[in-house]
């Protein structure tokens, strides 16, 4: 057991200066799936990425102990579920340092899509101490693309092109250095912003709505919040964009993103970057524009799901997962007997809720509840009752070896 007085001094340095290890996996919602000998690839492959500043610590600290600048390895696998523990089964990820202080792994190639659904997996690994088992959310597998009309909201897309060549790898777009880039090794998500039609880059007005072919929309990036200008969204039909079709659209088909108030203009890739291509018109056809390759697009939704965690002054020799994520909060009673649920999953007997520095009495009901005593205000400030103002604390789950783990939920008191 981690004494008490330790273990709050070790909270306090790290809402000071928080050194967070996460673990970020971006992933397709579907994959089409594998028929007999035939080996159909995830399109995209996932991705994992590592991200904060604790890695980086982590490295100093490796190096402290004179094990040299080779001494800090992180190691990582990637498979699916149904796959087991084989290492014979998974995919070795080669990680490797990014400018923006990300660690980002060289997308797998050769994963087929199995003919069921199943999360995928990432196994990491530090010096030969086991970081544990990272799982993606499930992948849905089907058969082809839906022909029926889906009416889809706001989506996180990675748009993609495939060049006819079978040489060309697909190319996905992306962000790098502030600038977007078409990349055959790595994927960025986006969500598909809805505008009204009569908007300027600038002033970007948002709607609630179904995004159809022929809507005005914005590409925006979710990691970096890179943005393109407003684009006319159209359906791509034997390499015509299609001026006339309003339908919703549906993930896996055809695209292709027309700048808004140009001529012809269309979002387009050349080699490793995104220029404007200029359509042909069809004088037979008015509602149709000849495309070229790379400005026929396919979009398809992604899942994100991101695990943090922060060993702070602990001495930790079991593995960090399975990490517990919060995702709702339900406060009962008030005055001085009020309970917190924190709603989540993941959740075990070895974990204690905190308020910022403060521990809070926690009770185990599932791996999807605990339920915690609210501390009184009290021991946050002797003065607040006096005062009379509002004191917002961060939400931490505390493992009982001392590995933090942070949210992005919070708590406040007001005055009655």
């Amino acid at each position: 057991p981690y004494q008490t007085n330790l273990l709050r001094d070790s909270v306090r340095r790290y809402l000071q200066v928080p050194a967070d290890q996460t673990v970020l996996i971006l992933h397709a919602k579907v994959a089409q799936k594998s028929y007999g000998n035939e080996k159909r690839f995830f399109c995209p492959p996932p991705c994992v990425y590592l991200s904060g500043p604790g890695w980086k610590l982590k490295q100093e600290q490796i190096k402290a102990r004179d094990l040299g600048e080779e001494g800090f390895r992180v190691c990582g696998y990637m498979g699916l579920d149904s796959m087991g523990s084989s290492l014979m089964e998974t995919q070795k990820l080669s990680f490797e340092e990014q400018p923006d202080a990300k660690v980002q792994p060289v997308a797998p190639r050769g994963c087929a899509v199995p003919p069921h659904g199943d999360p995928v997996h990432a196994h990491a690994g530090l010096n030969g101490q086991e970081i544990g088992p990272f799982h993606s959310k499930l992948i849905k597998v089907i058969s082809k693309p839906s022909q029926k009309k889906q009416s889809l909201k706001n989506t996180d897309p990675p748009p993609s092109t495939r060049l006819r060549s079978q040489t060309v790898s697909t190319r996905y777009l992306s962000v790098e250095g502030g600038a977007f880039i078409a990349s055959a090794r790595q994927w960025a998500a986006f969500t598909l912003h809805l505008a009204d039609e009569c908007c300027t880059w600038s002033e970007f007005p948002l709607r609630e709505g179904y995004i159809r072919y022929g809507s005005v929309v914005q590409l925006v990036c979710t990691a970096t919040g890179v943005t393109l200008p407003p684009l006319i969204i159209r359906k791509v039909t034997k390499q015509y964009a299609m001026l006339d079709v309003d339908e919703p659209i549906s993930q896996l088909h055809k695209c292709a993103f027309q700048f808004q108030g140009s001529d012809r203009m269309y979002l387009c890739l050349s080699t490793d970057k995104v220029i404007q291509f200029q359509a042909s018109p069809c004088p037979k056809e008015a509602n149709r524009e000849l495309l070229n390759d790379g400005s026929c697009w396919t979009i398809i939704g992604t899942e994100t799901v991101e695990y943090t965690f922060s060993e702070g002054l602990a001495c930790v020799r079991e593995p960090v997962s399975p990490v517990p994520l919060i995702t709702a909060l339900q406060l009962t009673g008030g005055g001085d007997v009020a309970m917190l649920e924190v709603q989540g999953e993941y959740f075990h007997t070895h974990l204690k809720v905190w308020f910022g520095d403060v521990e809070a009495e926690t009770m185990y009901r599932s791996a999807k509840s605990l339920v915690c005593v609210v501390p009184d205000v009290s021991a946050f400030g002797s003065d607040w009752r006096w005062l009379r103002y509002p004191i917002t604390v961060p939400l931490l789950l505390i493992r009982d070896d001392g590995l933090i783990y942070s949210s992005s939920f919070t708590f406040t008191y007001t005055p009655e």
